[in-house]
């Protein structure tokens, strides 16, 4: 997805619409970008099993459903994963980050926000999609009540995920990957930034403000070549963060592909910063540090 394709509209139509009662509607149009296709066929979600999360929603006053995969580890004490999506790709789209993180030996439960998938329709918020991951966090909990539960959140699932950890004090650990600081920094970084904007952005995701109240340790992972998110925002997020954190740059990395080119990397961080027994078990991480050219600060 280009950089202009995601929030292309976003700044232009903010400077020429201030007063519509439709620039709040076309902001959360264009940041989620919410989709029921199945990005990639059915045949990717092979061995995740389809659950359901119903709830009622204090933001819509309704009944609401997400749909969400739940792919289990081999090992019945495993850590589990929550899975936050970004925009646009649903829960299908995700399902190669999801396997990814089941091999790394989560459990991993990945929701749909609404408006996305099979979950209830209506146009998502950041207030609906934090709602959502507190209800998939609850159900989680009912399923892994002896687990250690972790927030994994990709792109703006990473600003979902940073304001999840900040609310909940039963996190473990909070994983973000090619995520930003806040929506206006974003929109700064592109060609147009310097219009004045900022004043106008309703979905505003301010997680440098949210990330310090974590009281987890935190991984922030960036891939080096991102044009979508730049990896200085990350760097900032990570900087705004209480300790313990991590950051790790992965080199060649972009905002699709850093999950998969940074398996080594990932591995030996959730080993170090997160003290996780990994599948093959020993030393894994301590292994594969010296071999893997990880970027800490």
């Amino acid at each position: 997805m280009k950089r202009w394709s995601v929030f292309s509209c976003l700044a232009l139509a903010m400077a020429v619409t201030a007063g519509c009662a439709t620039l709040d509607t076309k902001q959360r149009e264009w940041i989620f970008q919410p989709s029921d296709r199945a990005w990639g066929g059915m045949q990717m979600t092979d061995g995740m099993q389809d659950v359901w999360i119903d709830f009622q929603s204090t933001v819509t006053a309704r009944a609401e459903k997400l749909h969400g995969l739940w792919m289990p580890a081999e090992q019945a004490d495993a850590p589990v994963l929550l899975y936050l999506h970004g925009a646009r790709w649903n829960v299908t789209g995700s399902a190669p980050r999801i396997r990814r993180m089941n091999e790394m030996g989560f459990s991993v439960l990945a929701v749909d926000y609404r408006g996305f998938g099979r979950s209830s329709a209506g146009l998502p918020s950041e207030s609906t999609a934090l709602e959502d991951a507190h209800a998939a966090w609850r159900w989680l909990a009912d399923k892994a009540p002896r687990s250690d539960r972790y927030i994994f959140g990709h792109s703006l699932g990473g600003a979902i995920a940073i304001d999840l950890a900040a609310q909940v004090p039963d996190e473990k650990g909070t994983i973000v990957e090619g995520t930003f600081t806040n929506i206006a920094e974003v929109v700064s970084t592109f060609k147009w930034g310097w219009l004045p904007i900022s004043g106008l952005i309703t979905q505003r995701f301010e997680s440098a403000q949210k990330v310090a109240h974590i009281g987890s340790p935190l991984l922030v992972v960036h891939g080096s070549d991102d044009r979508l998110i730049l990896p200085s925002l990350g760097r900032k997020l990570y900087e705004a963060a209480q300790e313990p954190k991590r950051f790790v740059i992965v080199e060649g990395g972009t905002h699709h592909n850093t999950n998969d080119l940074g398996q080594d990397q990932y591995r030996e961080a959730l080993a170090d910063l997160f003290k996780l027994r990994l599948p093959g078990g020993g030393d894994s991480g301590a292994q594969q540090t010296a071999s893997v050219p990880t970027q800490h600060i």
